[in-house]
């Protein structure tokens, strides 16, 4: 690495620590020609897969693209924006992890749907409605119906879907 005093190259590293919650290292450097200290942060420089739609283009994944859709889902509804966040750079480590260099949309947007349906079930009953295509209301019965009666550990502490009302 140059000096950016006085571009020598020779310098040594005088400290290593981990920084941004272990995702970068900082060194501390010093320059053997001219002595000044200087920090630089180290960072692995990961690709994401392209994204394959469903006419068969071929886009580069869109962090913000995939915020949005979610945090359009999940408008007016009781989650923080730190789990929206967590759900992004989960989706985001998913991929990567994926060692794929493209994956379908499809995939992709079956991870946003398991993501918000842990976040927010209205959420991902609007997310679903409009990526599945749901055409009439039988189609929004069945996914409302799907989610009553799935095991109550997967529902974790979620607001009820549909609220019961008392007969008198």
């Amino acid at each position: 690495m140059r000096c950016p005093f006085c571009g020598a190259e020779d310098t040594k590293v005088v400290d290593s620590r981990l920084a941004s919650e272990g995702s970068q290292v900082r060194r501390r450097r010093e320059c053997l020609v001219c002595g000044e200290r200087y920090t630089t942060f180290e960072s692995a420089e990961l690709t994401m897969p392209r994204i394959i739609k469903r006419d068969g283009s071929r886009v580069n994944f869109d962090e913000d693209k995939l915020r949005g859709g979610m945090m359009r889902a999940l408008e007016k509804r009781p989650v923080a924006s730190d789990q929206i966040e967590a759900a992004v750079q989960r989706l985001k480590q998913r991929l990567r992890a994926s060692g794929e260099r493209e994956l379908p949309s499809r995939t992709l947007g079956e991870w946003v749907m398991d993501e918000l349906r842990a976040l927010d079930e209205v959420a991902y009953v609007r997310f679903a409605s409009v990526y599945r295509s749901f055409q009439d209301v039988r189609a929004f019965r069945e996914e409302i119906e799907r989610l009553e009666n799935r095991p109550a550990a997967e529902a974790k502490n979620q607001l009820p879907l549909i609220t019961e009302v008392s007969k008198k």
